[in-house]
């Protein structure tokens, strides 16, 4: 919380809560109070699901519903799946196939998948070799909703995202 209100003080504008206000429910009245931005992420501890997406949908639909609660607006809540928390191999990759159904939130979409292990065990290479996997997941994840993408590899992600945006939403030229 102290740190998120002091980049906040400093011209921060966004909140990135990993545990979607689970363990830190302050943070949504801190969005709330300075008109920030609030990302919930679904995160858990460990990896059991008795129904993966559901599982998920139903803690960032509770995730959600407390930052309303608690002073957020509608226009300032993203949601992310937390791809590589609280979440096996198979998981993540489930979640990449099926991340069109986090629409049901009508909310912006965030996707960090850059470098993640999942692509490395896919690939058999370490974190620093995984951009053609990384670019894979983006473009991929925005075929399936995602708005938002969180990576390392920005200047090459940004020609992935522009190409991806471009087949999915349209292209203007100018």
């Amino acid at each position: 919380y102290e740190v998120a209100r002091r980049a906040l003080e400093e011209g921060a504008s966004i909140i990135n809560d990993i545990w979607g206000l689970k363990m830190e429910p302050r943070l949504a009245q801190l969005a709330g109070d300075k008109k920030a931005a609030l990302i919930l992420m679904h995160n858990q501890k460990g990896t059991e699901y008795s129904n993966l997406i559901g599982d998920m949908k139903a803690s960032l639909d509770w995730s959600i519903k407390k930052a309303r609660e608690l002073g957020v607006t509608e226009d300032r809540i993203i949601i992310d799946p937390g791809i590589g928390f609280g979440k096996s191999f198979e998981h993540n990759l489930e979640i990449m196939r099926r991340l069109d159904e986090f629409q049901v939130f009508n909310k912006p979409v965030l996707l960090g998948t850059s470098r993640k292990s999942f692509i490395g065990l896919v690939l058999d290479l370490p974190s620093d070799q995984r951009l053609e996997g990384t670019a894979a997941t983006v473009a991929l994840g925005i075929a399936k909703g995602a708005d938002i993408v969180r990576v390392h590899d920005v200047k090459a992600m940004i020609r992935v995202c522009r190409m991806a945006d471009a087949i999915v939403k349209g292209f203007k030229k100018g």
